[in-house]
């Protein structure tokens, strides 16, 4: 794999003018990651279901590349050694608390609450955008799932919904 192969297809993945102009999210650093992070997260399950091992080296590379982001950004050594394990810490958080029912091979459902955690914009939001918010992460789940597990993460940059 390409050295910020799986760094791109998370970046463009949370670039998708849909997060922005049909649920407006804040476009901000933060939202883009976490957007990276459960788009990752769902790599991640994917990958256990199947029963096979997430290549440590392609995560590592991804957590170097936001660490580049950060230094590119203007944070110095100590506040880049802070934020990195913060973003850790919120990855592991996702990745624990993003899926409802584990057991259930077939069905994918995330968790509101840990939603709401990152997108406050939801808990406020009285209208329809979370179930849309909602829509999209099952159906990308379901997409990646079909993929082959090598191609899976180079492929997942193909799914888009909510374009228009």
């Amino acid at each position: 794999m390409h050295k910020k192969s799986l760094y791109n297809t998370l970046l463009n993945l949370s670039r998708n003018i849909f997060f922005y102009n049909q649920i407006y999210l804040k476009d901000t650093f933060e939202s883009r990651l976490y957007l990276m992070f459960i788009h990752f997260s769902i790599l991640m399950i994917i990958f256990k279901k199947k029963k096979k091992k997430f290549p440590q080296k392609d995560y590592d590379l991804f957590f170097q590349n936001i660490e580049y982001n950060l230094r590119e950004l203007g944070f110095g050594d100590v506040a880049v050694n802070k934020k990195m394990k913060e973003f850790n810490q919120v990855l592991y958080d996702i990745l624990l608390k993003l899926e409802i029912d584990q057991n259930k091979s077939n069905n994918f459902n995330i968790s509101r609450n840990l939603i709401y955690k990152y997108f406050s914009c939801f808990k406020d939001n009285k209208d329809t955008k979370y179930p849309i918010f909602e829509s999209y992460f099952v159906n990308f789940y379901n997409y990646c799932f079909e993929l082959p597990l090598d191609n899976m993460v180079k492929d997942s940059k193909n799914f888009n919904y909510g374009c228009s």
